[in-house]
């Protein structure tokens, strides 16, 4: 297959580094285009952008011409978007009228009614909102799909198994969340050194929210998701780690289950991306560990590429039914590796010219 030509909005900042970083890798994907705000456009890449991953910046990428994130003047079939949601709503929808496919790790438009919030191995049926999106709005070709924001991939796809097999009545949630979640420069040194910050701005309502999209179900007869029906309750901490978000959960299940039963739902769980040979699909996609003190974020938040969820501590909760914690790589999962697998699902299942 001829790799489809992509651009990255936003591509200086924090996500859009790490999006030209895993599609540099990508065989699906060229990045041919990159687009920043009007102070980084008109510039080679190598100079507009500070790189400040581990790796050196990739070098297809450092002599291209920085554009505007504006429709039309970027040569490519898809743009994946790493602009900060106060700018991406408008710009978003711009491409999308303009024919573009967006994939978006904004949070503008994850919960609009016909704009699929979707995590593939989780609800990969919600693409089937496009057709309603584009007659919604008008569009021919172009089109708006969202991931939710970080800490609600980890802990949706660890929950998805036990909705299926148990049902799920309530979930507590705290998260202990890394610093670059937060973007660059991110929280200041005096503010998270010997401390922990127990607030992060609207985490907390997306954590309640979002979920119920993600794991409802799509009524094609009304082109529109059913929300799930459960209570969740997250508290939000920012935490001295660089990147991996550590959550600790206690869930109340509709029907009885042994610890055992919960880790095999877990153990058996079936990744359809993968199935279908999306390259950055890992199998399994949830990774249980049995020692006592994992998962641990620095050891393992690179699980498949950091692409894998990974649970331990699983016990029984002294007041709800049982409790773990859960681990996952908040800009690759939660990110930006989590829209490049959103536009691989879509290759994959014929739904891309």
């Amino acid at each position: 297959m001829k790799p489809i030509p992509v651009g990255v909005l936003g591509a200086t900042g924090a996500v859009g580094q790490r999006f030209v970083q895993l599609l540099d890798r990508n065989p699906w994907f060229e990045i041919t285009a990159v687009a920043a705000s009007e102070r980084s456009s008109g510039m080679p890449y190598g100079e507009a952008c500070t790189w400040r991953l581990s790796a050196d910046c990739p070098a297809v990428v450092r002599d291209m011409m920085v554009q505007p994130c504006e429709p039309g003047g970027l040569d490519c079939r898809l743009v994946f978007s790493a602009l900060p949601s106060s700018v991406a709503g408008k710009i978003e929808e711009d491409f999308a009228a303009a024919g573009y496919g967006v994939l978006s790790n904004a949070s503008s438009h994850r919960m609009d009614a016909d704009v699929p919030l979707l995590i593939p191995e989780v609800n990969p049926e919600h693409v089937e909102l496009l057709s309603v999106q584009r007659r919604n709005r008008g569009w021919e070709e172009g089109f708006i799909i969202t991931d939710p924001n970080c800490s609600t991939v980890g802990m949706t796809l660890v929950l998805k198994p036990l909705y299926d097999a148990f049902g799920l009545r309530r979930v507590v949630v705290t998260t202990l969340q890394a610093l670059s979640g937060a973007g660059y420069p991110g929280v200041p040194s005096l503010d998270i050194l010997d401390n922990v910050v127990p607030y992060i701005g609207g985490e907390e309502e997306k954590l309640v929210r979002e979920p119920l999209k993600v794991l409802g179900t799509y009524d094609a007869e009304e082109g529109s998701i059913v929300p799930a029906e459960m209570a969740i309750s997250p508290s939000c901490n920012r935490v001295a780690t660089r990147d991996g978000h550590l959550e600790i959960i206690s869930v109340e299940l509709e029907r009885r289950a042994t610890v055992e039963e919960l880790i095999e739902a877990w153990e058996s769980f079936a990744s359809l991306p993968h199935e279908l040979g999306c390259p950055s699909a890992v199998d399994p996609t949830i990774v249980v560990r049995r020692e006592a003190d994992r998962p641990q974020t620095h050891v393992d938040r690179d699980t498949g590429g950091g692409m894998a969820i990974t649970v331990g501590r699983v016990r029984p909760c002294e007041v709800l039914d049982y409790k773990f914690v859960t681990l996952s790589h908040n800009t690759i999962r939660g990110a930006a590796g989590g829209s490049i697998l959103n536009a691989e699902l879509l290759v994959a299942r014929g739904l891309l010219s």
